[in-house]
């Protein structure tokens, strides 16, 4: 992407009679570049421009202006070329046959695709394994729990072996062992480095656990695009080591780099805040280790606080 820009048009009444024209721009001038085998969570807030984004990547959308390549294809005049190199999981829109049985949606997606008989089958049965499909395969769609249908969903989304997977808020309502159950299968599909995962979401578990690198996106732009701990960095966050030691801690032992703040109730128990950096706190440990340490426990930084930090800047 270069320059896109995607603007929309409002008509607002201005009178009894009149309507004035308000131009809106939902993706303000985003330049980004995507490589093969990335995985990368593209956030924002409510009408930040995510799905616009993606809707213009995937061929749904027209940009107002910018220039826009998805797999080497200009996505809208392409769009049905682009169709076989991409899979797409938008939110509660389904890409499955609503009263047919899951089996039957499966089956009519390769004809769709056109994808051969043994490619489908041997995707289809990896599906099956990692997703837990087989309870659920000869069950109407219609009839499929929420967790049930997006496992089911990001399958159909890659049976015809797509180079860039799509996925808008793929976990959203999801119970704790069905996100636990996507999670896991997209951390794998990206551990191969043969396909590109786009991911839009609300929940930051899913950026932690699948993206080396972020994009934040506010009011159609681009805010910051790198890793998780580069965004730690910028806004200061640090990791945390909650000590616990025989004697009341003494501040004129507190290691170099480090911050110590006693606990009001208990002053064997010290909070040391630190540089984010594995590193940094296994030394720190180390060096607690030969001062009477007791017990110790890591807390990482809250991703949410250092996203919010960021949708506030001016």
């Amino acid at each position: 992407m270069r320059g896109l820009r995607k603007e929309f048009i409002v008509h607002k009444k201005t009178g009894r009679l009149k309507r004035a024209k308000k131009v809106i721009p939902a993706v303000d001038g985003v330049d980004l570049t995507v490589e093969h085998g990335e995985m990368i969570g593209y956030i924002g807030p409510n009408g930040a421009g995510k799905s616009t984004t993606l809707k213009m990547l995937t061929g749904v959308l027209t940009p107002t202006s910018g220039h826009v390549r998805t797999c080497g294809l200009e996505p809208v005049p392409q769009r049905l070329r682009l169709t076989r190199r991409i899979g797409v999981v938008f939110g509660q829109r389904t890409a499955l046959w609503w009263d047919l049985p899951l089996r039957e949606s499966f089956h009519l997606l390769r004809h769709v695709f056109d994808v051969p008989a043994a490619d489908h089958a041997a995707r289809l049965a990896r599906c099956r394994s990692l997703l837990d499909l087989d309870a659920f395969m000869d069950t109407p769609v219609r009839q499929l729990s929420l967790g049930q249908r997006m496992r089911a969903e990001i399958t159909a989304s890659l049976l015809h072996g797509p180079s860039v997977l799509f996925l808008d808020e793929p976990t959203i309502g999801l119970d704790v062992v069905s996100k636990q159950a996507v999670r896991e299968f997209l951390a794998e599909l990206g551990e191969g480095g043969d396909l590109t995962l786009v991911l839009t979401t609300h929940d930051l578990s899913d950026i932690e656990r699948l993206c080396r690198r972020l994009v934040v996106i506010d009011h159609g732009r681009v805010v910051h695009d790198g890793s998780l701990d580069e965004l730690h960095a910028r806004y200061g966050s640090r990791r945390q080591v909650i000590a616990e030691f025989d004697d009341p801690w003494d501040d004129a032992e507190t290691p170099p780099g480090a911050v110590a703040v006693r606990d009001a109730e208990d002053p064997r128990r010290v909070t040391f805040s630190l540089s984010n950096g594995e590193s940094g706190a296994g030394e720190l440990v180390a060096d607690l280790a030969r001062r009477g340490l007791r017990d110790v426990s890591i807390v990482e930084p809250d991703i949410e606080r250092v996203i919010a930090k960021l949708y506030a800047e001016p």
